[in-house]
């Protein structure tokens, strides 16, 4: 028998709300699910805008396009996108430093251990390297280098690791050509009212303002912070994580280029929050990301004026959101994806990997009609981890920090914070040690890199490191940089490899 013959099969999914999370979720299950088997109807609203400004993303972005088996080039075209090496912190652990969060590793074991805890035995004696200058993407990203992975084994160039930078409303917009081409029904209008089953209260149907009726099995709710369905329609409840993350508003303009184009997202912290630049082929994107207990909006649109390179090329997009995360993201046979389930600020450009994942997490669990209640247990405990470790992760940047020029600064030194995240730090403040738990996004290499950016110094290091002498460290070590610089300087400027490589 085929899928769409058998008992008790979904044989109809109803996503509402466009966007990077509708069409990324549209796309995916037009390709693994097929539209034969089962209708997809995608419902947007052209009176409802997107949040979209100049989207940065994480490395897992490539599976995701390999999944769909879409063409790099063409993507990269489309959106106006640029690659994407790290992400560059200025001002967070004090003013006038910076450091790089590397999208690669520091080095490489030495002797069946981690890199670092070599590293750390040199610092204390007084000998070593920036950390930086050990991993090949952030000295290529500082040098405005990239190149593709190369065929060359036992060389830094081989492990290129990237992401991309590219604008959310093309990429949508290219996902979107792409599921309509593979059967995914696109029906223009906004919902304003849902449907409830009166046995057991899940969706039935969505109710638009033109009087259409969409019926469905599954309902995915894409419709962003407002929850239409998760939150208004089943009134899930919400986890607030304010205390954590104080800051609740993003102002959002691009503008034009007057630097070199960076392969790297810039965070630079301000006396509250703090602003990003996303470089695009085609513009810059900036945005200033804060907390309204601190500072007026009229204030923080003069910070967010006054940092551009240039003058916009736009109007001003203003965002307002509460941190944290729906109780439940999938609730009877609703599925929130997207700022429906959640919303932790986009630092680390976590984004479109939480609908990315939350894409795969469904996949995994697909569901029959009949939504077995263990199914959904375990989809809404591995989205509850995943975003408590991002959570984590993003609370770390603000804690540890030496800046105490402003009321924002001091509230978050002095603020309490989740024990997860107290333990990792203590165990890195003592040994060095870090642990990757729960298969977290973020790994060791991560974790490393914002410690240590931070200010974070260990009081020691692996034990088993003192088997080798200082001085065959310092070789290797010296060793580690030479291949990494080599490596840089084989790569291209990042500018000439876009035009050369990936301009239709």
């Amino acid at each position: 028998m085929t899928y769409s013959n058998i008992p008790n099969t979904v044989k109809s999914v109803v996503i509402v709300g466009g966007g990077s999370a509708g069409w990324m979720t549209a796309a995916a299950l037009s390709k693994v699910l097929g539209t034969k088997n089962c209708d997809i109807t995608l419902v947007e609203s052209d009176q409802v805008g997107t949040v979209s400004v100049g989207e940065a993303t994480i490395p897992q972005i490539q599976l995701f396009n390999r999944i769909l088996e879409v063409d790099e080039k063409e993507f990269l075209a489309f959106t106006q996108a640029t690659f994407k090496l790290g992400i560059e912190f200025v001002d967070w652990r004090k003013k006038d430093h910076s450091y790089m969060h590397p999208f690669g590793a520091y080095g490489t074991n030495i002797e069946a251990l981690p890199f670092h805890h070599y590293w750390l035995k040199m610092q204390q004696e007084g000998g070593g390297q920036n950390l930086s200058q050990y991993s090949l993407a952030a000295v290529a990203a500082y040098q405005n280098k990239f190149m593709h992975p190369q065929p060359q084994q036992n060389s830094p160039l081989a492990g290129i690791n990237y992401a991309y930078h590219f604008d959310a409303t093309l990429y949508a917009k290219f996902l979107s050509n792409y599921s309509i081409k593979k059967g995914v029904k696109r029906i223009v209008g906004k919902v304003v009212d849902v449907g409830l089953k009166a046995e057991n209260g899940f969706i039935k149907e969505v109710f638009l303002e033109d009087k259409q009726c969409i019926s469905g099995d599954l309902f995915i709710d894409c419709s962003g912070f407002k929850g239409l369905l998760i939150e208004q329609a089943l009134k899930t409840g919400f986890d607030d994580w304010s205390h954590f993350l104080p800051c609740n508003r993003a102002m959002a303009v691009p503008c034009d280029s007057t630097q070199d184009l960076k392969p790297y997202t810039q965070s630079i912290a301000q006396d509250v929050g703090w602003r990003w630049r996303i470089p695009l082929q085609h513009r810059v994107g900036n945005g200033y990301v804060y907390a309204s207990d601190f500072i007026s909006d009229a204030e923080a649109k003069e910070v967010l004026l006054k940092g551009l390179e240039s003058e916009p090329i736009a109007d001003i997009n203003i965002l307002r959101w509460t941190t944290g995360m729906r109780k439940k993201s999938w609730n009877k046979n609703c599925i929130a994806i997207g700022l429906s389930a959640g919303f932790v600020e986009p630092l680390e450009s976590t984004g479109l990997h939480l609908i990315q994942s939350a894409i795969a997490k469904l996949m995994t669990l697909f569901p029959t009609k009949q939504f077995h209640q263990g199914d959904i247990d375990m989809f809404n405990q591995q989205t509850e981890k995943e975003y408590q470790r991002i959570r984590d992760f993003i609370v770390l940047h603000y804690k540890v920090t030496e800046r105490d020029d402003s009321p924002f600064w001091d509230y978050c030194r002095n603020m309490s914070i989740p024990s997860t995240l107290q333990q990792k730090i203590e165990m890195y403040q003592e040994t060095g040690r870090i642990f990757r738990q729960d298969d977290e996004l973020f790994n060791e290499t991560s974790w490393l890199a914002v410690m240590q950016g931070q200010g974070i110094q260990p009081k020691s290091y692996h034990p088993l490191v003192d088997r080798l002498s200082v001085s065959e460290i310092e070789r290797r070590l010296c060793n580690i940089e030479s291949v990494i610089q080599n490596s840089a300087d084989i790569m291209p400027e990042h500018h000439e490899y876009i035009k050369k490589h990936c301009m239709l």
